[in-house]
């Protein structure tokens, strides 16, 4: 049902007339989004799986560079979210942006909206391998777990992820079927509750080995020469700086996010606010991960706190963490994929609008309200499947999360963001504000190509020893 957008104030985000009890001034049914439910959806999709390898990339830049990049990712995260939060509506029509991609195209034109859904979409899918992969690293460990309990630290325990992998996908085709973005707040909101039980957890047991230890591991410089040759620790201190921009990744589903909230007050004041709320408490939780996990293993600290076996007791409590790393990242799979659903079922809806395959909804009984469509339910299917047959031949989650992380961060995160704001705000070309920005843009490219460069050089390191779907110690 579409009904005529009535008189609607952009400036201060409400209606002024011709207000709808049941539709927003799109003509869409009401949107009931908070402030709340915008900091879990953006909690579930920062803090997500990246969190375990900060102890690692710490290590690898040490104790100056170390706090000093988190904190630098964390400032441009949030003023370049804050910027990109503002596209959401055009400033003189007030038109919605449903999508990064729409916001992209509306501020910038057609070719660099192709590009930017290019890399938008491959950002995606590649954290959804990314999170398997992290999903079946944390099912491995907790079957490790129980057998270094039982066996002695010093026993092989050799374990396969495949079978996770699979049993991830399984439950993900399941859960895939959800209709849309609007749907998944019960999800974001369990995976965000998650996210804090075992970032505490890890938390928790890097400051009780820090006090067992009763010294501060590690060196101001990071993992030293000799440790790992010169090239080695030129190309890891590149990886850790994708690791790091990883932890901060969730850009690529910002605006989708914004699209969840109602107004009053504006979307984009409540978006920012959730920005801040979301940042502050996610740099908190990663200035403390990585930097107790650095003090306590120092230039050994694992690739993945939780599942590197520095901690194997309590085993317990390690094996809640890993439980909980698995449901956050059942819910967080879901965040990054529906972005990814959505444009492939309107795009197909878009060319062809007679074919009952792809528009029918067919209604099920048994589950009231929901509707079964059957293009949606073969393709999703098939999207997780390919997701879960890559994670299974390149199963490598500092070298993955590094790779994604350089990827996405400088176009996604700052430069389509910076450019929409100039274009919205017609900046001057070479006026003070225009030179920080391109400024600001430049140092995060550089910093990305070296981030790419680190973390590709891991994958070939890998990939010359790694035989696809044998066991794993």
């Amino acid at each position: 049902m579409k009904i005529d957008a009535p008189n609607f104030n952009y400036q201060q985000g409400f209606e002024v007339s011709g207000s709808s009890k049941f539709f927003d001034d799109d003509g869409r049914l009401k949107r009931t989004g908070t402030l709340w439910t915008a900091s879990a959806h953006i909690i579930t999709a920062v803090i997500g799986s990246g969190v375990l390898a900060l102890a690692w990339a710490t290590a690898q830049l040490g104790w100056i560079a170390g706090p000093t990049v988190l904190f630098l990712f964390s400032f441009v995260t949030y003023y370049c979210s804050c910027l990109l939060a503002s596209c959401y509506r055009d400033p003189v029509t007030g038109k919605r942006n449903y999508t990064y991609m729409e916001a992209v195209k509306s501020n910038l034109g057609g070719f660099k909206f192709k590009i930017c859904g290019f890399i938008q979409y491959f950002n995606l899918a590649g954290t959804t391998i990314g999170y398997t992969i992290a999903a079946s690293i944390s099912m491995m460990a907790i079957k490790r777990a129980r057998c270094f309990h039982e066996k002695g630290h010093d026993s092989p325990c050799g374990v396969s992820g495949t079978p996770f992998m699979v049993l991830f996908g399984a439950v993900e085709i399941l859960l895939s079927q959800i209709p849309d973005f609007h749907e998944i707040s019960w999800l974001s909101i369990v995976a965000a509750v998650m996210s804090f039980t075992y970032s505490a957890i890890g938390l928790g047991l890097g400051i009780t080995k820090f006090a067992e230890n009763g010294k501060i591991k590690g060196s101001l410089s990071g993992i030293s020469v000799g440790e790992v040759t010169q090239t080695q620790k030129i190309w890891r201190s590149f990886q850790a700086l994708g690791a790091i921009a990883f932890a901060y990744a969730y850009s690529t589903v910002l605006i989708e996010i914004e699209d969840t909230i109602k107004a009053p007050p504006s979307e984009q004041e409540t978006m920012k606010k959730a920005t801040l709320i979301s940042v502050i408490t996610t740099s908190v939780f990663y200035m403390l991960c990585g930097c107790f996990g650095y003090a306590a293993f120092g230039d050994h600290a694992p690739g993945n706190l939780l599942t590197g076996f520095g901690f194997y007791e309590p085993f317990w409590l390690v094996d809640i963490a890993n439980i909980a790393i698995i449901v956050h990242l059942v819910g967080a799979y879901q965040v990054f994929a529906q972005p990814i659903f959505a444009f492939v079922e309107q795009t197909a809806a878009q060319y062809f609008p007679e074919s009952k395959f792809i528009t029918k909804e067919i209604h099920v009984p048994i589950i009231p309200g929901y509707k079964l469509n059957l293009f949606r339910v073969i393709w999703r299917s098939m999207f997780v499947c390919m997701t879960t047959v890559v994670a299974m031949l390149m199963p490598f989650f500092e070298d993955v999360v590094g790779i994604l992380g350089a990827i996405g961060f400088w176009p996604l995160t700052v430069y389509f963001p910076i450019e929409m704001y100039i274009a919205q705000n017609k900046i001057p070309k070479w006026s003070k504000k225009w030179i920080t920005l391109q400024s600001l843009s430049a140092a995060c490219l550089v910093i990305s190509v070296c981030a790419a460069a680190g973390s590709i050089a891991g994958v070939i390191k890998d990939l010359g020893v790694y035989k696809p779907f044998k066991t794993m110690h």
